[in-house]
């Protein structure tokens, strides 16, 4: 595994950084501050390393006009990554290229993962491409976290050096869709309960058809194709309900649901996976290693969620991280 990872944590917490005041208002300026370093260290850093730019999780940041003056005076270009609906459509206002990312909880490493596969299906990033990637807490709004990466070699953030060009395969936006409603299915769980296992197929629907069977009947069977497109979110509920079907969810790539409870035939029994992982995972190994498809799956032991393609997982969210 030759991955190459430049790796810089800076992290400035408490007194470590600024000493703990008990004004609100001066703690404020302190973060500002704080958060203004990181900025135009990551800046200097990417200049420094040639890299491409920052990609930055930005729910914590105020004042866009005063990031992108930031961005301008040190010429890098910025992508940012948000959670929050109002803060992307300030953001949308001011940049070119801002990512809305699932408002889910989110620790710094899934942050960056999440920003990364959204920055890939759009094409704003590709394999080759050095970034350097600073996110924090938003409920310190603190940024404390800064990594410098090259895509396409294998890294703990992205699991394989076969990155996908997602939008060849699906939509961008059913892929992010997709995944956003994966994540809450995986924090959901079914009525309280344990989280629901389940696998998403995209793309490169007619072979995964089929090398797949139906293990029941299909819900989605004769309903017109305009009522069963996973972009229409009055839809999403009806997904979360009948996610607890065994079986896959098959999509085209334009975000029709084909199917529910299909089997997938490629047993994947040759295909090397991490140790405790189990069949449903196994079924998505071996599907995408004979179609080319994508899929999203979610553990029913740990509400992890994994993205495989060509018969490896190419990243993964887990709880916590």
């Amino acid at each position: 595994m030759d991955f190459r990872i430049y790796i810089c944590i800076i992290k400035l917490r408490g007194n470590k950084a600024f000493n703990v005041l008990s004004i609100p208002a001066r703690r404020e300026v302190k973060v500002k501050q704080q958060n203004r370093i990181m900025l135009e260290t990551a800046c200097i850093i990417a200049r420094k390393t040639r890299s491409k730019g920052v990609l930055l999780y930005a729910d914590m940041i105020e004042d866009y006009e005063a990031l992108a003056k930031i961005g301008q005076e040190k010429r890098v270009d910025l992508i940012l990554a948000i959670k929050d609906e109002s803060f992307f459509q300030e953001a949308a206002s001011v940049f070119e290229k801002v990512l809305q990312i699932p408002d889910v909880p989110l620790g710094r490493i899934n942050q960056m993962k999440m920003a990364i596969i959204q920055a890939l299906s759009k094409g704003l990033v590709k394999k080759g491409d050095k970034w350097v990637c600073l996110s924090g807490i938003p409920q310190t709004k603190v940024l404390d976290n800064l990594i410098i990466l090259e895509f396409g070699k294998e890294f703990e953030l992205v699991s394989s050096a076969d990155l996908p060009v997602i939008s060849e395969i699906v939509r961008p936006e059913v892929f992010e869709t997709v995944l956003r409603l994966a994540l809450e299915i995986s924090i959901e769980g079914k009525e309280g309960r344990k989280p629901v296992g389940t696998i998403f197929v995209l793309g490169k629907h007619e072979e995964v058809l089929k090398f797949s069977h139906p293990m029941v009947i299909n819900p989605f069977q004769g309903y017109p194709e305009e009522e069963r497109n996973i972009l229409d979110h009055r839809l999403k509920e009806t997904v979360k309900e009948f996610s607890s079907i065994d079986g896959a969810f098959i999509l085209r790539e334009d975000g029709i649901i084909l199917a529910a409870g299909r089997h997938l035939d490629a047993s994947g029994e040759n295909i090397e996976i991490p140790l405790g992982l189990g069949s449903r995972h196994r079924a998505a190994a071996g599907i995408t290693s004979l179609t080319d498809a994508l899929a999203i799956v979610i553990s029913e032991e740990t509400g992890g969620v994994r993205i495989f393609h060509h018969g490896k997982i190419f990243m993964e969210i887990e709880k916590g991280e």
